[in-house]
């Protein structure tokens, strides 16, 4: 596996989200499995691993913590803090929660179930707009200082919030949505952040699955899917979306490939800096990401690609309008 950097973080070209071996997605995943899925991508080079506390909550971090306890000092652990969660019984507001009090009793916690004695890099999950940015960057800091994290960033924020940020505190990555499913933050964010040097992290790299091209209108979710929430994950929005699939579904025939792994190789072709973190509770299917890695997009390639999509919108908002609202984009 190839490596790049995030600011002077030196990470696998592909990461493994984990949040859907315990959430999101359906069903939790059985546990040993996971474990071992987790293990099996170290052994196929991946060194990133993205977590974070609200994924369970907290089972994400045990999990991950277990699974990495034995080469923990060969692999970056990537988890987040800022949302309103009860530290004893996991309870969620639903709102956000920045103040340094309880960021650094995140942080001890994490360190706790991730097994570790510290977090390589530390996000904001989500922009408090409670807390001026200025006091979480001194509160991470403070745990920078302490030797308990290594590196800090932020997920779903805005270009100015980034900026105050990074002033205060330099980040090392910003993380939100990004693939050929939403673009949404070109024109602002990507500019910015290799302006300032920060490397970025997209989730949901194959748009929740759909860029996989094993999704259409007849697909039926668990009931504890949040893609039956999403605007863009209706029938009727899938069946428009499908002509997105039908252009990376040609480029992935000519070269032999996936969809899923062109929709990846697209991305770590934009640029040097960017490493996005596909997750899957499947080996076949983190094989087939880590891929992605390998597949080289020639200029022609793209320029179907964007030729194809020139006429394309995506039917459906990316998010629920009230998580839409939490987000900076």
């Amino acid at each position: 596996m190839k490596t790049r950097k995030l600011a002077n973080l030196e990470v696998s070209a592909i990461g493994l989200g984990c949040m859907s071996m315990t959430s999101a997605y359906g069903p939790p995943g059985e546990k040993g499995a996971m474990i071992k899925l987790i293990r099996d991508a170290y052994e196929r080079g991946v060194t990133m691993f993205d977590t974070a506390e609200a994924y369970g909550p907290f089972a994400n971090e045990s999990l991950l913590g277990e699974a990495l306890q034995p080469i923990r000092d060969k692999v970056v652990i990537a988890t987040k803090f800022g949302f309103d969660i009860n530290m004893e019984t996991g309870a969620r507001t639903g709102g956000t929660n920045s103040r340094p009090g309880h960021i650094k009793a995140v942080a001890e916690a994490a360190l706790r179930r991730l097994r570790t004695d510290r977090i390589d890099l530390f996000y904001q999950h989500r922009v408090d707009p409670a807390v001026p940015i200025e006091d979480v960057a001194g509160a991470v800091k403070d745990l920078m200082a302490q030797g308990k994290v290594k590196h800090w960033g932020m997920s779903e924020a805005a270009v100015a919030t980034i900026r105050r940020a990074h002033a205060a505190q330099p980040l090392a990555a910003v993380q939100s949505e990004y693939s050929l499913f939403w673009r949404g933050l070109e024109e602002e964010l990507l500019p910015a952040l290799e302006e300032l040097g920060i490397g970025f992290v997209p989730f949901s790299p194959l748009g929740a699955g759909f860029l996989t091209g094993k999704i259409d209108e007849t697909t039926k979710f668990d009931a504890t899917d949040f893609r039956n929430l999403v605007p863009r994950f209706t029938p009727e929005a899938r069946k428009a979306n499908m002509a997105l699939v039908e252009v990376v579904k040609s480029v992935a025939t000519q070269l032999g490939a996936t969809p899923a792994q062109v929709a990846l190789a697209w991305l770590l072709r934009q640029k040097p800096w960017i490493v996005p973190i596909p997750g899957t509770t499947k080996l076949h299917r983190l094989e087939e990401n880590l891929g992605g890695a390998e597949i080289e997009l020639s200029a022609a390639n793209v320029m179907e690609i964007e030729k194809g999509l020139e006429n394309f919108k995506v039917s459906g908002e990316r998010l629920p309008a009230a998580v839409l609202k939490m987000t900076g984009l």
